[in-house]
């Protein structure tokens, strides 16, 4: 399972819970699971709001007794003691450092010594390892995400008033794509930034995957020009390597400005019967803007040496370029067909969705209209209009 994180809003670590809730991961199992932490006097709450006509969760994290600031040295030793699985206390972790990494770049101190402030609060801890719990309970493996929106203005905090976005937040985001906007509002915060960054293998638009469901988590705030929301898409990857096959070919290919162009239809029957997978001629404009042809021809390695000798052979190259070239081909194969105009060679092709179909060649069909006087269109229509019937017949068995 994969999952899309649709951050057109921004993103945060109630609204990344949010989003997951809304996806299916219970309140209260998330509550048991973190009640498992050596951590105390909190309680999660999580409410369905409408934003912009939209149904959404909205998770709050009520503190009795949030305690004293913790430092990354605290909370991992919190993390390694607590009875949730690897995975769950390797994911929140990594989420973790990269916060204590950012803070300690900017304070220049030890990223043990970092004193989180609101990120090591309860809220924090809850919301990292409630994200990392809910991913687990989803069985969801691989996270994905738009291009990330910044705000704009400024934010109080324990330092001060600090621009937005916050310095966390950019050194966390680096290396991410962002954008900025107008909104006067923190749309990213160093959870949520942190959360992403560690989360996510890729960014840009949606991946292929088939649609399985859609959670809403819902920020603070309410926006004038869009709903405040993280959108989380989960779903299953579409193979496009389906019925794929890979191999290696080589492209050898040489420039002629100053061979007689009736030499080159001789030319391409040699480099076909030498072995070519295919030959192509290219107009191009030469040196001195002398038109000229590049000669490009696809070979399998073993047939090299004998096509850029013929190459030398039979055009005036003086040499002949070649390199190799990596190709994703579709399975195919050759099958013979009786139908209505005679026996009929034809390739069977299957395309990455496992569709099958068949396609007459040329060499048959053109034999066929020389035989039977026929137009070599009306072969090929009739051929393939008797082919797609014969795979029709073979599926339904």
């Amino acid at each position: 399972m994969q999952a899309y994180f649709d951050c057109f809003s921004g993103i945060s670590g109630d609204m990344t819970l949010g989003a997951l809730i809304d996806l299916g991961a219970p309140v209260g199992w998330l509550q048991a699971e973190l009640s498992r932490l050596p951590l105390s006097g909190f309680r999660l709450n999580s409410t369905p709001v409408v934003r912009n006509g939209i149904e959404a969760e909205r998770v709050n994290v009520a503190i009795e007794d949030p305690g004293p600031p913790k430092d990354f040295k605290k909370i991992r030793e919190l993390l390694d003691n607590c009875p949730l699985s690897e995975a769950v206390k390797s994911q929140s972790l990594s989420i973790f450092e990269k916060l204590a990494r950012a803070e300690a770049d900017i304070h220049d101190c030890s990223p043990d010594e970092v004193h989180f402030h609101e990120v090591g609060g309860v809220d924090a801890i809850v919301d990292i390892v409630g994200t990392a719990l809910c991913l687990e309970k989803l069985g969801i493996k691989k996270v994905f995400a738009s291009r990330i929106p910044l705000g704009s203005g400024f934010v109080g905090c324990q330092h001060g008033k600090l621009p937005i976005p916050a310095p966390a937040t950019l050194a966390i985001l680096k290396d991410v794509p962002v954008y900025g906007t107008d909104i006067a509002y923190e749309l990213v915060t160093p959870t949520g930034a942190a959360i992403i960054r560690c989360l996510t293998e890729s960014y840009g638009p949606l991946p292929p995957m088939h649609l399985t469901r859609i959670g809403y988590g819902a920020g603070q705030r309410e926006l004038v020009d869009r709903p405040n929301l993280l959108r989380v898409i989960m779903g299953t990857p579409v193979d496009l390597k389906y019925n794929l096959q890979t191999d290696q070919i080589l492209v050898l290919e040489t420039c002629i400005d100053d061979m007689n162009p009736e030499l080159f239809s001789f030319l391409m029957e040699r480099l076909f019967a030498d072995g070519a997978l295919d030959v192509y001629w290219i107009p191009v404009h030469m040196k001195k803007n002398r038109p000229g042809t590049l000669v490009q021809v696809l070979c399998a390695e073993d047939c090299k040496d004998r096509l850029i000798h013929r190459l030398l052979a039979e055009t005036t190259s003086l040499g002949v370029r070649y390199y190799p070239a990596a190709r994703k081909l579709l399975t195919r194969d050759q099958q013979t067909l009786q139908t209505s105009l005679g026996e009929i060679r034809v390739k069977r092709v299957e395309d990455p969705d496992g569709n099958v179909r068949l396609v007459p060649e040329y060499e048959s069909c053109k034999q066929i209209a020389l035989q039977r006087g026929m137009p070599l269109r009306v072969v090929y229509d009739t051929i393939t209009a008797e082919a797609v019937e014969i795979n029709k017949k073979k599926i339904s068995k």
